[in-house]
């Protein structure tokens, strides 16, 4: 008989009733995570992100990542897409500066489970 006690109210305590994020929230969250996923893409944003004095022009970075123009120019648009990096055309090449607000959701997401 103890056991069924035991077992009600550890039951009890795993009840349902935390909060839910809106479906809105966990798309800007899901979209943030997906962008950061990709070893590639991480690294690619640590680095934009590190260099928080000056924006970083595309040109240097498939030698630094060693990745194709393409490839890069993948990544870069996922991270734009994402609301992590914001772009500026400088005649012909793209620099890119980090977005401060760019992981907020995704912090804040992090933030409500610890």
């Amino acid at each position: 008989m103890t056991m069924s006690v035991a077992s009600e109210r550890d039951a009890s305590i795993c009840l349902p009733g935390g909060a839910t994020i809106s479906p809105e929230q966990a798309e800007q969250v899901a979209l943030v995570a997906k962008a950061l996923s990709d070893p590639v893409r991480l690294r690619i944003f640590h680095h934009i992100a590190a260099s928080r004095c000056s924006s970083v022009c595309a040109c240097h970075l498939p030698e630094v990542f060693g990745v194709t123009q393409p490839t890069l120019s993948h990544h870069l648009k996922k991270l734009v897409d994402a609301g992590l990096v914001n772009r500026e055309m400088r005649g012909r090449w793209a620099h890119f500066t980090p977005r401060p607000e760019g992981l907020a959701a995704l912090t804040a997401f992090l933030g409500e489970l610890s």
